[in-house]
């Protein structure tokens, strides 16, 4: 029999001998309380049955398979008689192992994640029989090839409400992605409340690109969307870009805030993509960047970034705090790097991990914690890759989110009606797909490589439908890069491979409303 279509691909499906496992309203589900519910709800979303759910743990033999069961790590038993059993058996962060026999199925998480991760996978093992649902006969061993894996949303370009971002959570958590960064802060609004500095929100929060409405999250909202996203097993990582990217600070806090830098580059974005010049005082909803500054040579600056981000760690639980860094055009390189090697230390000082993009490392002076994320291409060009390898010399690690591969807002056709083309033109599904991590910057390994991140900008992204429009299917792509086996090590991380496997996600995505692109690159699977 053909293996069923997994995405991610794990790292090992292999067929069971005898019959699929027939899925109807009798099946029970014992084990997690908390997998549990995730999994009726993904079983009443894809076929309107209504599962059960049990206390039972069970124990002895495994019924799915007629054997001892396989856990996470290899050993203890369970029984799935009839139905499925949800088990946390210790081992490798976040790995999982399936069975699925006639007789019921066996889940076994390492950890919590590991047992969510799972269930998603299980999901997409559902198939239509034309007669009913069943589950394939497999055994699945599974776990990530890196430990972060992200998404990143901008709510600054375009502001998205909370009931939008749950949804993004949802979506990502279900190929396995395990943060979610927010960027928060840009030249067109300012998204989340601040005690220290309310006027933040006050005076900095109304405007998005093109005239459209702002906003801005509660202390509340923020507390909401950092719960919702432990509930999927992810982690909040939240972006304050400085010292570029602030004009509207300079709304609230004039003081801190430097003249817009007006050079021909920026003249010609306003000219191409419409809009106002940038001006001080007055809200900017212009798409162009590099403009903008914190003022270097004030303390008051620095008292602000203490502010800033003093109050956001003690309202984020997660490990990292973002501090930006990147396109800061309109600050003097020597500013710059003053400025984010003291920013870098702020934040290490509150017991937070730093995370900056590629370009603080020109900077010499930087907490030697320091996460760079490196947004340069596949080949990298103007040593890009020299910024990026510095973090790595100095003992730290790299996320990479090279940007004609996986940024999500870049036109996946060049007739698209939604994104950009700056990252080399359009991006296809199939260059989102053919890229190696290991690959993209020379003598960079996988011990260098923290994991993968896929960003979303909203420059041209205005709702749900449209990040979900933007985001499927080219987000299974950089989930297979962040979770699968390197390529070259697998048959199944090739591009023919993927293309097929998740045109059968289909059905699913389709159940999940899930508002995908139909990109005429897949044979997409139409449901029975």
């Amino acid at each position: 029999m053909s293996l069923p279509a997994v995405v991610p691909a794990p790292s090992s499906i292999e067929a069971r001998p005898g019959e699929p496992f027939d899925l109807d309203a009798r099946v029970a589900i014992s084990g997690d309380p908390d997998a549990a519910a995730v999994l009726v709800a993904l079983i009443r979303a894809r076929t309107g049955l209504d599962a059960s759910t049990s206390s039972a743990t069970g124990g002895g033999s495994d019924s799915a398979t007629g054997a001892e069961t396989g856990s996470a790590t290899g050993g203890g038993s369970d029984s799935a008689t009839g139905g499925i059993a949800l088990r946390v058996v210790p081992g490798t962060p976040e790995s999982y192992t399936i069975d699925v026999g006639a007789a019921g199925i066996v889940i076994a998480g390492a950890d919590t994640a590991g047992l969510f991760y799972g269930v998603q996978t299980l999901g997409q093992l559902i198939v239509n029989t034309g007669e009913g649902w069943a589950v394939p006969p497999v055994a699945i061993v599974d776990a990530p090839r890196f430990a972060y894996r992200g998404v990143m949303l901008d709510v600054a370009r375009h502001f998205h409400p909370v009931d939008t971002v749950r949804g993004y959570i949802d979506r990502a958590a279900g190929l396995k992605f395990n943060a979610l960064h927010l960027h928060l802060t840009d030249d067109q609004g300012w998204r989340v409340q601040l005690d220290s500095r309310p006027l933040l929100t006050a005076r900095g929060s109304g405007s998005s690109v093109g005239g459209d409405p702002g906003g801005f999250y509660s202390k509340d909202d923020y507390r909401a969307i950092v719960a919702y996203a432990a509930s999927r097993h992810m982690i909040l990582v939240p972006e304050i870009d400085m010292p570029g990217h602030t004009h509207a600070v300079g709304l609230a806090y004039p003081e801190l805030a430097a003249a817009p830098v007006l050079d021909e580059h920026i003249l010609e974005v306003v000219r191409d993509h419409g809009g106002k010049p940038p001006a001080a005082g007055a809200p900017y909803d212009g798409m162009a960047v590099g403009f903008s500054s914190l003022r270097i040579d004030t303390e008051a600056t620095y008292d602000f970034v203490a502010d800033v981000f003093g109050e956001l760690a003690a309202m984020t639980p997660g490990p990292y705090l973002h501090l930006g860094g990147d396109e800061a055009f309109g600050t003097d390189p020597a500013d710059f790097a003053a400025f984010v090697e003291r920013a870098s230390e702020i934040i290490a000082d509150l017991g937070k991990t730093p995370v900056a993009w590629h370009e603080a490392g020109a900077a010499s002076g930087l907490h030697d914690s320091t996460i760079g994320q490196y947004w340069g291409f596949v080949e990298p060009t103007d040593g890009m890759d020299d910024k990026a390898r510095a973090f790595v010399r100095n003992g730290s690690r790299l996320i990479l989110s090279p940007a004609d591969a996986v940024y999500l807002d870049m036109k996946p056709t060049p007739d698209a009606a939604l994104g950009l083309t700056w990252a080399n033109g359009a991006t296809s599904v199939e260059r989102a797909y053919r890229w190696e991590p290991s690959d993209v910057i020379a003598g960079i390994a996988d011990d260098d490589i923290l994991g993968v991140e896929a960003p979303m900008w909203t420059e041209t992204i205005r709702d749900a439908d449209d990040l979900d429009r933007m985001a499927f299917p080219r987000i299974a792509a950089a989930a297979e890069a962040a979770w699968s086996p390197p390529t070259g090590t697998d048959d199944r991380r090739t591009w023919p491979s993927f293309r097929t496997r998740v045109g059968a996600l289909a059905p699913l995505w389709t159940s999940l409303g899930i508002a995908f692109d139909r990109s005429a690159e897949i044979a997409w699977v139409e449901a029975p």
